[in-house]
């Protein structure tokens, strides 16, 4: 097909219509000067989400069933790019960030996937520290060994030929750490370490213990490692943080 897209870029959707704005302008924006398309999965969205995507060209599928892993399978499914992009709604994007990725995978026909970090872009200060030290550490072991460790689920980028699907009995952990497992099967694997998104800091909104202590090691870790073992979702996802004004800080859009 003359008219197929270079890339798909896939937003999971449940209720997201305050921060996609942002989200879909700072793709309209981007450099890029191949075909890129927008998948926006609606994932039981009671807002106007979908509204909001049609408004700006995305194409919205809609996954019944409830959770990241099945929304992100549904939408790559319905991906007609080579190359199929994974973020999500409340996250945005640098002007170079597509063509940064596409040439990646240009150069270089064995690499399978291109992923990078997350900078929170609001929220409270301990949590920009913590994502600068989390991926400053994943930066330190990719450049001393070549494996990129971990990635953001915001920041995904693979080769449709070499994805195998999500595993849509994980919820949190699911997107991220499966899927970089399932990647580095099928070639290799680059961190970008200097293409990062952008996104909401809304999950810190419960405080450093809470993220400590819960988040981290209840609703990501133990849930990943019980869901992957037992083989069918044991734990479920932890509760969807929304907020009333659910956008980004003045100014971030532009960015």
């Amino acid at each position: 097909m003359a008219d197929r897209p270079r890339i798909s870029v896939v937003i999971p959707c449940y209720n997201e219509a305050g921060y996609l704005t942002d989200a879909l302008l700072s793709l309209r924006k981007q450099d890029f000067d191949g075909v890129f398309e927008v998948i926006v999965v609606d994932n039981n969205c009671t807002d106007d989400t979908a509204g909001i995507a049609r408004d700006f060209g995305a194409r919205v599928v809609a996954e019944p069933v409830p959770g990241v892993c099945n929304a992100r399978q549904r939408g790559t499914q319905e991906a007609r790019g080579e190359i199929v992009i994974s973020t999500d709604a409340d996250t945005v994007h640098g002007r170079d960030w597509l063509s940064r990725i596409d040439a990646r995978f240009r150069s270089d026909e064995r690499i399978a996937a291109v992923v990078g970090p997350c900078v929170y872009a609001d929220g409270p200060r301990w949590g920009r520290v913590y994502a600068r030290m989390l991926f400053g550490a994943v930066h330190a072991v990719y450049r001393v060994t070549g494996r990129a460790a971990y990635a953001s689920a915001t920041n995904i980028a693979f080769r449709r030929e070499a994805w195998s699907g999500y595993d849509t009995s994980l919820t949190q952990g699911g997107d991220e750490l499966d899927q970089l497992r399932r990647l580095r099967r099928r070639g290799r694997v680059v961190y970008e370490h200097a293409n990062p998104t952008f996104t909401s800091g809304r999950r810190l909104s419960r405080g450093l213990a809470y993220n400590l202590f819960v988040t981290l090691p209840v609703h990501y870790l133990l849930t990943y490692a019980v869901n992957r073992i037992a083989g069918r979702r044991v734990l479920g996802s932890a509760p969807a943080f929304r907020d009333e004004d659910g956008s980004f800080e003045a100014g971030l859009g532009a960015r």
